[in-house]
């Protein structure tokens, strides 16, 4: 069984919202039934369970009713902290999944994901035990100077670095295993960590998957407006 876990906790503060930013409509339409629309549609898809902001749960079961998101099984109240939230969705399905289940995290404010991106990090979790998705770096990274931060004397060589983001797809029976770990020990919880920064404190090896400079996230204002744009435009037949 592949399951969804799609995080949708956050309050979403920095786009300025009366509401969460995962629950504004765009086209008369919330954010978060565009993410989902892509897992309903995906034949590799068995089942989706949503890790909601407390409060928003029914909102929710009446929006995935209305657009037809038959997959989704579950709804998880969100915790202090994105770890937290995916820690909650984890353990929610203890009991209802087997070890070699996959789990596709995915954060509910990338409403952009495709269907070949979704595909290959699936395919990459069978093969691996695990995928993340990712594209290469493309701008130059240099080097804060440590006595003085106008200036810099070192670079990183933008060949050996990958931006990462969701989905990422793990194993049932090792995720739970690491939130476990994680949460009694106290590693890779806390500030920006998620699941893969998470997997690497507990010294495990991670694979990349595919990835899509479509595949945006909705952090600020500006970021709804250029999903607007890209629901507007579809990729030329000629670009690959």
């Amino acid at each position: 069984m592949n399951v969804a876990l799609i995080i949708a906790g956050g309050v979403g503060s920095r786009t300025g919202q009366d509401i969460p930013k995962q629950f504004v409509n765009i086209n008369d339409k919330p954010i978060l039934i565009y993410t989902m629309e892509v897992f309903q549609k995906h034949p590799k898809i068995d089942a989706i369970e949503v890790v909601c902001l407390d409060g928003w749960h029914d909102i929710l079961k009446a929006y995935a009713k209305q657009y037809g998101i038959t997959k989704l099984k579950w709804v998880v109240n969100g915790g202090k902290t994105g770890q937290e939230s995916i820690r909650n969705g984890v353990f929610q399905l203890q009991g209802i999944c087997a070890p070699d289940d996959i789990i596709i995290i995915h954060d509910g404010i990338r409403p952009m994901l495709e269907e070949e991106v979704l595909s290959d990090v699936i395919i990459t979790c069978q093969r691996y035990g695990n995928a993340v998705t990712s594209l290469p770096y493309n701008e130059q990274i240099f080097k804060i100077d440590d006595e003085d931060e106008k200036k810099t004397h070192a670079y990183i060589k933008r060949e050996t670095l990958r931006r990462v983001m969701t989905p990422q797809a793990y194993l049932f029976d090792k995720l739970y295993w690491a939130y476990e770990k994680a949460f009694r020990e106290e590693i890779g919880i806390y500030g920006s960590s998620y699941t893969n920064t998470m997997m690497i404190d507990l010294g495990e090896t991670l694979y990349f998957a595919k990835g899509s400079d479509r595949n945006i996230k909705i952090t600020t204002a500006e970021d709804f407006e250029l999903f607007k744009a890209l629901l507007n435009t579809k990729r030329n037949a000629w670009m690959k």
